[in-house]
């Protein structure tokens, strides 16, 4: 433990060494309020209500491409820099490692997350918001933030190339989001080349709700609602623990070859 929470200080203290991290959490908030107060977009006005339904309901699109650009240098720099061997040397394991490194990044999330705080107070000076909800959307999007980044950790250990375990990260996080809008898609598809059915061809009801509870964004609706489900919970801490095993393994792998 002694040495996994020496690479989460040295990697954490590492986001704040470069403009990188500023950069990063601008974006993000600049980005966060964008989506909750533009109109057509966030519609906060709108809507006539006190919340943040339009700010948490972006979530997981803000997520798709900015946490991938977090977790893209995580290992593809320390591969092409040659640092990962030096790493492999220390008496370190490498799931300490692996997990340092990890929570570093999810730690940082944490704190960009954190600085969105004032949209909070803004709308208890507004109105009477239900904070139950806005709390559990809090917590939900941490644990689905710790969800992509994940899946870019596990992908960043593939590749020398930052721009490559980008493009990678992207395309697995978007997958843990398709299977929500997978039945639609497939209606649709299933609609052009059925012209005279009148009507999209629906996928089985069961089939569709199987497909539903496998993406993240359904998993996030809950939290949205103010309901911290157990199921969900076990869904995001899954597949953060799957990917962080799997993240271990190719580590594990380099270090024996």
């Amino acid at each position: 433990m002694g040495a996994m929470t020496s690479v989460l200080k040295r990697e954490l203290g590492g986001y704040f060494a470069t403009p990188v991290a500023y950069v990063f959490i601008v974006i993000f908030l600049v980005l966060c309020g964008v989506f909750t107060f533009t109109e057509g977009l966030g519609s906060f006005f709108e809507r006539g209500q006190a919340g943040l339904t339009g700010f948490f309901s972006f979530h997981p699109w803000l997520y798709l491409f900015l946490i991938p650009a977090l977790s893209m240098r995580l290992w593809a720099e320390e591969r092409r820099s040659g640092t990962i061997e030096l790493l492999m040397t220390l008496p370190i394991r490498p799931w300490a490692a692996v997990l340092g490194k990890y929570l570093a990044a999810w730690a940082f999330t944490a704190i960009a997350l954190a600085l969105t705080f004032p949209l909070w107070i803004t709308v208890n000076q507004l109105g009477e918001p239900d904070n139950r909800a806005i709390a559990a959307s809090y917590f939900g999007s941490f644990l689905m933030a710790g969800g992509f980044l994940a899946i870019g950790s596990a992908l960043s250990s593939l590749t020398k190339s930052q721009v490559i375990a980008f493009v990678l990260s992207v395309v697995g996080c978007f997958a843990v989001l398709l299977p929500r809008f997978l039945p639609g898609a497939v209606a649709f598809v299933a609609s052009w080349f059925d012209q005279d059915a009148g009507s999209p061809t629906d996928l089985p009801l069961w089939l569709t709700d199987t497909l539903n509870q496998f993406s993240v964004v359904t998993q996030f609706a809950g939290f949205q609602r103010g309901v911290i489900g157990a199921p969900a919970v076990i869904f995001f801490l899954t597949l953060i623990g799957g990917l962080l095993i799997i993240n271990t393994c190719v580590i594990d792998s380099n270090k024996a070859s």
